[in-house]
């Protein structure tokens, strides 16, 4: 059975707030207040918002108009529909170009309250299930992309003689750092909030996507790269950025822009003599500078097709001294400090 909707019930009057809740009660949930800075603090701490607000203009402490601006700055709050209750000296037309979706006059007519109330009811309730509808479907797209990707990115990792795993790893180390950066309250903490850790952990699974463009020959090459085959490995990086081009647009997508990022940049150094760009400190995004100390490690500490794993001890090291000249001594900080999450994730995911 489906649950009662409630209103909120706005106005400094007393008797009007009666009135209003003898008409609405048969059909309603309904909750009061006196003025807009107590109606405020309630809307906040509601669990669960009522469907529409009926609103007196002129209230004392914060007003209606001014209540109603506070409720559209709120991503929360803007959904609830606002009815004004106005008297004969208030704008209705002004009140409705603000957004309300209706209005009620003083002195109440019992009929004519019932009525603009259902009405707006009905048309609240249709646009919630339309955006419900919409959210699930946008969900369940977004799943079955996000498992697309997933799987070409393993599929890379297969040509390329990788299990599957270096992927996810990959994924829990930027997902490690991200976490450390901003609960240490570092340099880069309101940036990262900011890019969305989760969205930069799922961009992580195509940092490689450029290496389906590269030959076997190369690719599989179990010696040294000679100067030419080194020259065609590094196009990876630029043909990663513009596969992430085709698969949609990078400008209206974080997920996309941080995919790109990622692709292009993971293979510059922070003193300038990385590539494909010769990109310099914090002209590196972000996103990739933490792919780069993660992707680095987990080639370090893994057996691949040119070199044998290193302990992770060893890697660390390695890393540590690279601080300030390949990586982003500031991440670079981060890994040394949650070495331990790196270890437990490097033998986890083998």
């Amino acid at each position: 059975m489906a649950s009662t909707p409630t209103i909120l019930i706005v106005d400094d009057i007393d008797i009007n707030v009666e009135i209003l809740e003898n008409i609405l009660q048969s059909s309603y949930r309904i909750v009061t207040a006196n003025n807009g800075r107590e109606a405020l603090e309630l809307l906040r701490a509601a669990e669960t918002l009522p469907k529409i607000a009926l609103l007196d203009v002129m209230m004392p402490e914060m007003g209606g108009r001014e209540l109603f601006e506070e409720m559209k700055a709120d991503a929360r709050l803007r959904r609830i529909a606002v009815i004004f209750i106005t008297a004969e000296n208030d704008s209705e037309s002004e009140l409705l170009a603000a957004g309300a979706v209706d209005f009620i006059n003083k002195p109440f007519l019992p009929e004519i309250v019932r009525l603009r109330v259902r009405n707006q009811m009905e048309l609240k309730n249709y646009s919630d299930n339309l955006e419900r509808m919409v959210e699930e479907k946008t969900a369940e797209a977004t799943k079955t992309l996000d498992n697309a990707l997933q799987g070409l990115a393993n599929v890379i990792e297969y040509r390329n003689l990788e299990s599957g795993e270096h992927v996810r790893r990959t994924q829990l180390y930027v997902q490690a750092l991200c976490g450390y950066l901003i609960e240490s309250g570092s340099a880069y903490a309101g940036e990262l909030a900011e890019l969305q850790p989760d969205t930069i952990m799922k961009s992580m699974a195509l940092h490689d996507i450029g290496k389906i463009s590269i030959p076997d020959r190369i690719l599989l090459k179990p010696g040294r790269l000679d100067p030419e085959e080194y020259e065609i490995m590094k196009t990876h990086t630029t043909r990663g950025g513009q596969i992430i081009g085709e698969l949609g647009d990078v400008s209206s997508s974080l997920y996309l822009r941080h995919c790109e990022d990622i692709c292009v940049a993971h293979h510059e150094r922070w003193d300038g003599r990385g590539y494909p760009r010769q990109l310099k400190g914090s002209e590196i995004p972000l996103v990739a500078r933490l792919a780069a100390v993660s992707d680095v490690y987990d080639a370090l500490v893994s057996v691949r097709v040119y070199k044998p794993a290193l302990p992770c001890g060893e890697a660390f090291k390695m890393i540590a001294d690279s601080s300030g000249t390949e990586f982003d001594p500031v991440i670079v900080d981060a890994m040394l400090n949650i070495q331990e999450r790196f270890q437990e994730i490097s033998l986890k995911y083998q």
